[in-house]
Formats: structure tokens, sequence, C-alpha cells
């Protein structure tokens, strides 16, 4: 999914939706992340993690556009489960409750839910702090004193990807938004607790609160949604099918409540089901035309379809029902894409001034980093990183962004440290993958083999998301292309493209086609893929290439020039490559 996607949408504690328009003086709470996420329509990574709630903000966006038109004119300007379940039965306990993690009293319940099968909590490791550069530490100096630093749990997707390359069992899926935020509860919980954004303590008190109560139909919703949240911000997507069994519990319980039906888009978009992530949205919208988590999940779903046009109407509406950060960056994103970087910044400046979480300053502040990241304004982009990092220290997508911003400026050996960190904690491709072409370009003695090393992990993460039912096409295409089996990379990409035409997969298909030696083939979908006018250096380096490789000369020199005008440090050896092309291009004119 996109990095800037989100997977599903949290509501503030203790006010769930009330099926009732909110009154447009009010501005609803901000949003989650899941575009994470990652790359789908934003991929840094991730990928995708939009905030959901918390600040309220006055206003809608096309409100606050016209009130800063002129100002920005001015601006602009410048473990196996059967086994166990076994062993309990043979030392005469009953089975846990699946998606609780402990036992319940509603047993009989839980196992028809579950299928018989269960899912444990696993250990949860002491979190160790990221150290930030003296960026973050002079934002943090003048920011809230008071702040609580978020634990991170260290190894478990790393754990998990070691078991799955030695025995290839472990159910896993994709991660695109790397933040522990607290979720709504049922009443009975409190909303103290969740609100101080500890998601396992969140988890805990729901478990507690259902095996007390287990026919509340909203509490067993809310434990889905933050199983989806855990799966993400733990780099744990074995929590999926446990987030499944919860929401199917609700709605077993009452069907077509609006917070399960709601929970299900969040979990469907968060396994790249973006045609189930749309269909479930729809069913929430039926029931509560106000629900901010589906209205946010709708344009998410509508965008990873490439339903560009769709996703502009989609975003509009959700501006008026429920106005907030989660649209604003969403309408951000949605401008971006066709080319007005000027409004995404405008309404992304807006929405981080309205911000006053931790979590929605560092989502919202990581978003403006990674807009100024593509346009090669990597000045600006570490401002906004360090920004987002003293906010909230253990932000994935800014710390992987921020590593990207110090390669591109020439401070690789920062740069390399940081993605080590970051995949010693979440194997992801994105940061794998960048972490292998900074070795590749570094050229030292091993580093071929160390660069090997983070791809063949990021086929392994891809067996691992796919065991858990998540489609990593993408994911696979673009990783496969340059460092993997071409040939799976072009069937990755085909398959992809069968489903969704966005200007992601049209690029993935053109490069996976050029590398099979197919670049009449290629050409029409790479020139789909900057037709909307999405300001990408990758996407019009890959233009390039394969425009040259068609005997276009003229239009390879100005893509190529483009893209490295754009943003010359777009990746580690694509822009290597891209100044090679262009050198040969010049000598033959």
């Amino acid at each position: 999914m996109s990095p800037r996607t989100n997977d599903g949408e949290r509501e503030q504690p203790g006010q769930p939706d009330a099926g009732r328009p909110a009154p447009q003086a009010r501005r609803p709470e901000p949003a989650t992340g899941g575009p994470t996420p990652e790359p789908e329509a934003r991929r840094a990574t991730s990928g995708d993690d939009a905030p959901e709630t918390g600040t309220r903000i006055t206003g809608s966006v096309s409100d606050a556009e016209a009130v800063s038109d002129a100002e920005a004119e001015t601006r602009d300007s410048d473990e196996p489960t059967e086994a166990r379940a076994s062993g309990e039965a043979a030392e005469g306990r009953e089975p846990r409750d699946p998606a609780v993690g402990r036992d319940s009293d509603d047993r009989t319940e839980a196992r028809e839910a579950a299928g018989g099968r269960e899912l444990a909590l696993p250990a949860q490791p002491e979190p160790a702090p990221v150290a930030g550069d003296e960026r973050v530490a002079a934002v943090r100096r003048v920011g809230e004193a008071g702040r609580r630093w978020r634990a991170v749990h260290l190894g478990a997707c790393a754990a998990m990807l070691a078991v799955a390359l030695t025995a290839g069992a472990v159910a896993l899926g994709a991660v695109h938004e790397q933040r522990g935020v607290p979720v709504a509860a049922a009443a009975a919980v409190s909303p103290g607790l969740l609100a101080g954004g500890d998601l396992d303590a969140s988890i805990t008190a729901l478990q507690t609160h259902l095996r007390a109560q287990p026919r509340d139909f909203g509490g067993w919703a809310t434990l889905g949604l933050a199983y989806v949240e855990q799966a993400r911000t733990k780099g744990d997507p074995s929590r999926y099918p446990q987030a499944e069994q919860a929401l199917g519990r609700s709605l077993a319980l009452r069907a077509d409540n609006d917070q399960a039906l709601a929970g299900r888009a969040a979990l469907a978009a968060a396994r790249h089901d973006f045609a189930g992530a749309l269909s479930f949205a729809d069913r929430t919208l039926k029931q509560n035309p106000y629900n901010e988590r589906a209205l946010s999940s709708r344009i998410d779903a509508l965008v990873e379809l490439g339903r560009y046009d769709d996703a502009d109407a989609a975003v509009r509406t959700a501006d008026q029902r429920r106005p907030g950060v989660p649209v604003f960056t969403r309408y951000a994103y949605v401008h971006e894409l066709r080319g007005d970087v000027t409004t995404a910044r405008r309404v992304l400046d807006r929405a981080l001034a309205a911000s006053s979480s931790p979590g929605d300053i560092a989502y919202v502040a990581a978003q403006l980093g990674q807009l100024a990241w593509n346009q090669g304004d990597y000045a600006t982009a570490l401002t906004h990183y360090a920004r987002a990092l003293a906010a909230d220290e253990n932000y994935l997508p800014a710390l992987e962004g921020r590593a990207r911003a110090q390669a591109a400026s020439g401070r690789q050996a920062e740069a390399v440290k940081g993605l080590e960190l970051i995949v010693a904690r979440y194997p992801l491709p994105g940061p794998l993958v960048e972490l292998g072409e900074l070795y590749e370009a570094r050229g030292r003695a091993g580093d071929a083999a160390k660069a090997a090393d983070q791809y063949a992990l990021v086929d392994a993460w891809t067996a691992i998301a796919r065991a858990n039912g998540v489609n990593a096409d993408l994911d696979t295409a673009l990783a496969a292309a340059d460092h993997g089996d071409r040939a799976t990379a072009l069937r990755a990409a085909r398959d992809d493209w069968s489903r969704r035409h966005t200007v992601h997969t049209a690029d993935a298909l053109a490069w996976a086609l050029h590398v099979n030696g197919k670049d009449a083939e290629a050409l029409p979908y790479a020139r789909q893929a900057t037709a909307t006018g999405y300001r990408n250096a990758s996407f019009l380096y890959h233009l390039g290439v394969i425009e040259k490789a068609t005997g276009h000369p003229q239009d390879a020199r100005t893509h190529l020039s483009a893209a490295l005008k754009l943003n010359p440090g777009f990746s580690a050896l694509g822009a290597r490559e891209a100044r090679t092309a262009l050198k040969s291009l010049e000598a033959t004119k």
C-alpha cells in the first residue's frame, strides 16, 4: 500500500461515531496510518499511516484553502497453534479464546469464531531508544517536555523472519504504518489508558473487559482494530488472523454494526485487498455515513485502485462530513498524485499547525518530509523529519525518510547506520532495499554480500506476507526487478496490474517488462505512470531508460534530465545509472 495510505482508522477514545453529522464548526479528530503505506500510494513504505483521531480543527479543507489562497501564493512563490491447542486438551484444559488471547467464559463462541485455532500474544521485548541527530535534539528542546516516549518492541519481526528463513512456517503480513496509536474502547475500558498511547496496555485492558463481558460487540470490534494496529506497529502481522476473528465475533453478535464493518475495511486494506476494503467501507457508510474510519478507508481504497477522480470526490465528501487531519492528509495526497505539490504542501502545513497529539504531529510532519524529499529539497525534508522524531522518536516513516535524505545529502555513513537500526527492528521491503543499495553504492569489501543479505530478507518477507493473506505483488515486483528474479518480478507486476491500475503499478509493470527485455511493451505503461503529473524522479528515470531502449533519444534525455533535476538523490543506484545513461545519450548527439 502506499506509504501514505492508511490501513485503518481509530476513533477518539471514548467517542465512537454517533451516526449523525458532525457540525462544521467542530473538527473531528485526526486519523491513523495506514497508507503502511508503503509504497503503495506513498511508499517510503508502508506503508500505509495517516493519523486518525485526536486534534479537532475548525473548517474543512476547502474552507482552509479559500482562506489561505493569497498567503499561499506569496509563500509558494519562493509457534504452531494446533499443537498448542492439542496439548491443552490433553491436559484437560479448555483452549484459550483466540481473539482475546486468554481463557474466556464464552469458550464455545470463541472456538467457533477461531475455527479451532489459537493465536497467542508474543513476549514483549524491552524498548530501545533511537538516537537522533542534532536536528531532532534541537526540536525536542523546544517541544513538549512532559511527552512520554513510546516503547518500541525490538526484534519481533526480525525473529519471525529468521524462523521463516529456516522453517518457512510463520504467518505474517504487511506493515505500512509503524506507529503505536491509541484505539477507541468500549465504555468499560478507561479512555485515559487508551489515550496514553500504550497499545499493548490497551489490548490487555480490552481482553480483560471482554472476558468479563464476552457479548460486547463494540469491544470485540475495538479489539479487532487494535490487533490491526499492533500488526503494523510491532512488525507482527500474525495479528491479522486475530483481528479477523475479533471483528467476526463482533458482527456475529450484531450484524452490520458500523464499527466492525469499518474494522473489516481497515483489515482488508492492511492486507492490500483494496476492492474488499472499498466494499466494506461502502457497507459501513450505509449504516453510518459519518464513520470517519470508513470515510478514510474509502478514499484509500479508491486511490489504491487507481480511481483518482473517484478518490477526489470521496475526499471532498469526507471533508464535508468529518473534516480533520485524516481527511486533510488524504486530500493533500490526492492533489500530489496530480502534480499539485503547492496545494498538497499548503494543506499539510495547515494540518500540522492544527495537530496537537504527538502521533498526529509525527505523522503530518513526516508527510511533509516525504513531500519535500520527492522534490529534492533535502534540507527541508530533514527539518520536517526532525520535528516528527521530536514528537515520536521511534516513528518509522520519519526514521526511514531521514536516512534517505541523509544519503541524498552525501551523509552516507549516517544513512547506513540509521537504516541498519531500522531493519534490525522492522525488516520490511522498503528499508531493506534502500540499505542494500547503499551497501552496493559504498562498495567496501563485504558490502556486496551484505546487500545480498538484505535482498534475501525481502524475499522472506513477501513469502511471510502471502502466508498471512497479504497481497505482496507490488513489493515483489519492485524489489525483484532490480535485486531478484526478473521473471518473478514480471509475473507479480502483471498480477497486480490485473487488479488495479495505479501510477505505481504502471511504473512497476513498465520496469519489470524492461528488465525482461520487453521495452516496446513497457513504454505505454511507463508513460501512463507519469501521465497524472505526479512528480516522482524514479518514474521519470524508468521512463527515460525505456525511451532510450526504444529509440526515442530526445524524450529519453528530457526525462532523465528531469529525474535528476527533480530529485538528484532519488536512489543510490538509480541516480548513478541515470547519469550514466544521460551521458551516453549526450555523447551520441
